[in-house]
């Protein structure tokens, strides 16, 4: 951990190669993915994947995904199976993550699994993210790059502001274009999608021509299994009220569709767009320090994912909780 201010990197190969040195040094770099900007540690070394939990203040009981550049990488650490090998080359490199049972004589530290047997896995498609994995040369753990439990970080700046001089380096390669983070299924037994992303369901199951389970929501919280699955999670400062047809007195209201409203998701309805604009909407109103309402947003395609990382941001924080 570093006690001077985070230095920027661009993803040229001078900024590439001081970022993968600094992830050989142990150090954490944030970088970007397609999805969002992670905080990446080097797997193998359990002094650094520590501090990942230390930076973000995350609980140790949440997994960490480990990112790596190629399908042939990820197999080294896994029990690969039909159905990994059916979704990975249908949307690998891609917004999806992979859970599967851990391969035997793995050499990943035990805090990427957060003792489970199980093991998260992503193949990021960003050209900058693709290169550094390349010249680091090993599996890469990487949560969002956000303090735990708070707004994940689309563009460099979001990082610098929420995690300030915890890093060594920040990449710096512009707003990233889906914005919310990578789908989870898990295929350690019948295929189950774990958490909502950047990759619709619906696509999912068409690859692999049968229905998900699904056992994860904000409102039916069972154990974790993989990241993202916390009941309050993705959270702004302020309150944030869903499913509002308008605000009320003292609220900011982020919109979806044609309306009057402080900031819009995306004008035309376009869930790509408001998928992409989510997180850093979410950024700006809360500067506002005022409550957020929320219009509703329709639940097929990215909108399940949309209202799964709503529903997280506005549910009881776990500091306002009465001890039970």
């Amino acid at each position: 951990m570093t006690t001077s201010p985070s230095p920027t990197l661009y993803p040229d190969a001078e900024g590439i190669a001081q970022a993968a040195a600094f992830l050989r040094a142990g150090q954490l770099v944030a970088f970007p993915t397609e999805t969002v900007y992670g905080l990446g540690a080097d797997a193998c070394n359990g002094e650094a994947v520590a501090a990942i939990y230390a930076a973000k203040g995350r609980p140790s009981f949440n997994p960490l995904i480990v990112h790596l550049p190629s399908v042939q990488a990820a197999q080294r650490y896994v029990i690969w199976t039909d159905d990994a090998d059916r979704l990975a080359q249908a949307f690998w490199p891609g917004p999806l993550t992979l859970v599967l049972p851990l391969r035997e004589g793995h050499d990943l530290s035990s805090l990427v699994t957060a003792g489970l047997s199980t093991l998260a896995l992503r193949v990021p498609e960003k050209a900058s993210a693709q290169a550094l994995l390349e010249a680091f040369g090993g599996p890469v753990a990487a949560p969002s790059a956000n303090p735990s439990g708070k707004i994940s970080p689309t563009t460099a700046q979001h990082v610098l502001d929420g995690l300030g001089n915890k890093i060594a380096a920040v990449l710096d390669d512009g707003p990233c274009s889906v914005g919310v983070e990578s789908t989870i299924v898990g295929l350690d037994g019948t295929p189950a999608l774990l958490r909502a992303g950047g990759l619709p369901l619906e696509a999912l199951e068409a690859a692999l021509g049968t229905p998900l389970e699904r056992t994860s929501t904000p409102e039916s919280h069972t154990g974790i299994t993989a990241p993202g699955q916390l009941q309050s999670h993705y959270a702004p400062k302020a309150p944030l009220r869903m499913n509002a047809d308008n605000p009320r007195s003292g609220e900011v209201f982020l919109g979806f569709g044609p309306m009057a409203c402080d900031e819009n998701l995306s004008e035309s309805g376009d869930l790509h767009e408001a998928a992409a604009r989510l997180f850093e909407l979410l950024h700006k109103l809360d500067a506002r320090g005022q409550p957020i309402a929320v219009a509703p947003v329709p639940t097929h395609g990215l909108g399940f994912a949309i209202n799964d990382r709503l529903a997280r941001a506005a549910a009881p924080r776990p500091e306002n909780r009465q001890p039970t």
